[in-house]
């Protein structure tokens, strides 16, 4: 396996975080779960999705406090989700991340 630079780290992080909340892992609790990056990693990944033109947003639970909810895409903009999710297991691989 060839070593990621850091742009392809950062690009397939993106596009493999932003298919975690398609998939309904999708929260911060939840993607660190999922890939053991650190919950700064995590929630940076989350806003950095705008840079690519995916617009994610975190839907907060009526009535709960300290910031209870899920993210959701709302647009994948230039990004084909059926790509990232055909090729999801490569990009998951890739970056190192344990099986789902």
């Amino acid at each position: 396996m060839t070593t990621l630079s850091k742009t392809q780290s950062s690009f397939y992080r993106r596009l493999y975080v932003a298919h975690l909340v398609a998939a309904g892992t999708d929260s911060v609790p939840a993607i660190i779960a999922a890939t053991g990056m650190p919950r700064r990693t995590a929630q940076d990944t989350l806003s950095a999705l705008a840079e690519l033109d995916i617009h994610c947003e975190f839907e907060p639970v009526p009535g709960e406090r300290h910031n209870i909810g899920h993210y959701v895409i709302r647009d994948w903009g230039p990004i084909d989700p059926d790509w990232v999710a055909r090729h999801a297991e490569r990009l998951r691989e890739a970056l190192g991340y344990p099986p789902a």
